[in-house]
């Protein structure tokens, strides 16, 4: 029956479409339109509309079914064909045709063409974002014969590239003798010339910048820089004959070893912090110099009297333009997917501290949460009893925050963990260690890591709960008993009672709860590679007052401390502001949002309990509050390791597939056995020991460099 059906829709394809004499009928007409409208006198955007035109009219064809692969290019191909064989039959038309062809070719300019297209185009994201965006939502201003602009005009389609690479040699050689002669292949090879010039200025000035210069080591003079080399080089290839192999040798070496500098500072982001300007420039510099390689493969080609590097090259131009302008999201994809993978590669060396690997560690961890939880109950009552002053909404905010900062601080001074934190700087741990994903047994041991993970966060989230219940029911008790004070009146309590329950926004707020985690979890890496690519330790260490108050040695010492611990306090003054201004900010626009963190929920669910007394725990209300402070640990623990381990995989740059494939095992390992979440394993040791051996490497190879 299906193929049946199958073969029905072919045969109305075919009739719709007619006979292959009905169709040659239909080019005729179509072609004797469009070529008699040929003037070559009109002004040359008259004349490059016209071309515009004419490759619209190869382009055409009906939406293929998608068994028919190829149908679109095949009949680009026919079309062309057909094209050349009605301009052969009317000679009259064909001389018209050639010389408006010619003549708006020798009036373009070329340079651009080689070297803008598929160039980065512009350092600054905002700067780039706009123009991007203005150019899908604004016409375009009539270009000043610019073959680029002719270029784009007349191939708007990714798959123009494949059409033109599919062009078999004797047609391309009666389009040859079509549009151009000797006189037109000699100009462009002087703008090819031109190009090549311009480009190895391009990188020299970059190359022999004091931000590049910096980070190649050791330093050599300029006029010893291989890309002072590279242009001298080229001066001589460019003065020589083009069939003079030494002088193409060499410029080729000198182009490879170019190329290979830029590698260093690559490897040197590794040690001293990413920057996005410089990164900019080295994707610039080695696009330019990947450019210059193809430019001197077409002239050494057209030297040989072979026309298949001119086709390639106008063929990776047109996929070079429109993947560069192909969406808006892919710029920040580019612009910022090495930056991600530095600051997860920055995060793996401290996270994996973090994850408890056995029982004693488990038990590690649960000290730890209860230090948070102590600190936590000291926020809230701190928060609670307090004196009110009359203020705008604004500085509410603020001052939450400051109390949240200064209790973040405290739990990290102190040793402690906070609730739902972990997850977000463990991730990217894991993602270091996404080597042999392909086998079972590396998917097995990743999903080992991601349970150990969850179990230490389980872990923290009871310590937690653990020491800031008793804390706050007895800080409650001793308050009521010695100087009759209420954390909250009757009515107030019932209110954050009824605001904590699972039916209702708690689950928005707890996933909303969970990105800011990742965010602050995000921050904390930048401000670490900002440190390191400032060098702010030689810095604080060499600073001239600073030393001279605390002595060198003391100066060091603190500027090995701040080395450690400045992501730290950067993600914890971030998860402060975070939750202390955002409900703020919302409210502002008229948005109700609210913070639902599990630690501080609970703590509000107890203050509130004690507040109504005994008789809560007979209430419905208290219950499914109590539900919803449970759920509000799931999807924050879950929603701040989901955005984490996804950024890692991204930047690490795993494919879609891989990246699916990895969170639905988690799901269903945790669907399937949810303990190995909560408690430890005895199964682990093993991969437990492989892994502390593979961090202590690690941490060596770090002491070493």
């Amino acid at each position: 029956m299906k193929m049946f059906f199958l073969r029905a829709c072919a045969m109305w394809r075919r009739f719709r479409r007619g006979s292959p004499a009905r169709r040659q009928l239909q080019y005729a007409s179509q072609v004797d339109v469009l070529m008699r409208r040929t003037n070559p006198f009109a002004s040359w955007h008259e004349r490059a509309n016209w071309m515009s035109d004419v490759a619209e009219w190869l382009r055409h064809e009906p939406q293929p079914s998608p068994r028919e692969e190829g149908v679109i290019r095949r009949a680009r191909h026919q079309r062309t064909r057909y094209l050349l064989d009605w301009l052969d039959a009317h000679r009259d038309v064909r001389r018209l045709v050639r010389t408006t062809i010619q003549k708006t070719l020798r009036e373009a300019v070329g340079p651009e063409l080689f070297t803008d297209t598929g160039m980065p185009c512009e350092p600054a994201f905002l700067g780039a974002l706009w123009q991007r965006a203005t150019g899908l939502l604004l016409p375009r201003s009539p270009a000043q014969r610019k073959l680029s602009a002719l270029l784009v005009a007349m191939f708007p389609d990714p798959a123009d590239a494949d059409w033109l690479l599919g062009l078999d040699a004797t047609t391309l050689d009666r389009l040859w003798r079509l549009i151009a002669d000797d006189g037109i292949a000699h100009a462009y090879l002087q703008q090819v010339d031109e190009a090549l010039m311009l480009l190895m200025s391009m990188v020299l000035a970059t190359g022999l910048s004091s931000e590049f210069q910096a980070r190649l080591m050791p330093r050599m003079p300029v006029r010893a820089s291989p890309f002072m080399t590279l242009r001298r080089e080229l001066e001589t290839y460019l003065a020589a004959s083009p069939n003079d192999a030494g002088a193409l040798r060499g410029v080729r070496m000198l182009i490879a070893v170019c190329s290979a500098q830029t590698d260093k500072i690559y490897a040197d982001l590794d040690e001293h912090g990413v920057s996005l300007s410089l990164v900019y420039h080295l994707e610039r510099m080695r696009a330019q110099l990947s450019r210059m390689a193809r430019l001197i493969d077409l002239r050494s080609a057209v030297a040989q009297e072979s026309g298949h590097a001119a086709q390639t090259l106008l063929g990776e131009l047109i996929r070079l333009h429109h993947g560069q302008n192909a969406t808006l999201l892919g710029l920040p994809k580019r612009g910022f997917s090495l930056l991600a993978r530095k600051l997860a590669e920055r995060q793996s060396r401290n996270g994996d501290v973090r994850i408890a690997r056995d029982a004693i560690q488990y038990r590690a961890m649960l000290r730890a949460g209860a230090v948070g939880g102590i600190v936590c109950a000291v926020m809230l009552l701190a928060q609670r009893l307090l004196p009110g002053v009359a203020h705008p909404k604004f500085f509410d905010g603020l001052l939450a925050a400051a109390n949240l900062g200064t209790g973040f601080l405290l739990i990290s001074a102190l040793g402690g963990v906070l609730a739902a934190r972990q997850p977000a700087l463990t991730a990217p741990a894991l993602a270091a260690r996404m080597g042999a994903l392909d086998t079972s047994d590396g998917l097995r041991a990743l999903l080992t890591e991601v349970a150990m993970l969850l179990r230490s966060q389980a872990g923290a989230v009871l310590g937690n709960l653990l020491a800031l219940t008793p804390v706050l029911l007895l800080a409650a008790s001793a308050l009521a008993w010695i100087g009759g004070v209420r954390l909250l009146n009757a009515h107030t309590a019932q209110s954050e009672i009824d605001a904590l329950s699972l039916i209702g926004p708690t689950p928005l707020y707890a996933v909303l709860t969970g990105v800011l985690i990742w965010l602050a979890a995000l921050f904390s890496g930048l401000a670490d590679n900002w440190f390191a690519l400032r060098r702010m330790r030689e810095a604080l260490a060499c600073h001239r007052r600073l030393v001279y108050a605390l002595g060198s040695l003391r100066a060091r010492r603190l500027a090995r401390w701040m080395e450690r611990h400045v992501a730290d306090i950067a993600g914890n003054l971030a998860l402060a502001l975070l939750f202390g201004l955002t409900p703020t900010l919302a409210n502002f626009f008229g948005l109700p949002l609210e913070m639902r963190h599990v630690t501080l929920a609970a703590g509000q669910l107890i203050a509130a309990a004690s507040a109504v007394g005994w008789s809560v725990l007979l209430e419905p209300a208290f219950w499914l509050a109590a539900a919803g402070v449970l759920v509000t640990g799931v999807f924050n623990v879950a929603v701040a390791f989901v955005c984490a381990l996804s950024l890692a995989m991204h930047a690490r740059g795993l494919p879609r597939r891989a990246r699916r494939r990895i969170l639905r095992a988690i799901l269903r390992r945790f669907l399937a056995a949810p303990a190995t979440y909560l408690l430890p394993q005895r199964g682990d040791a093993p991969v437990a020991t492989l892994a502390q051996t593979s961090g202590a490497q690690d941490r060596r190879r770090e002491g070493r460099s």
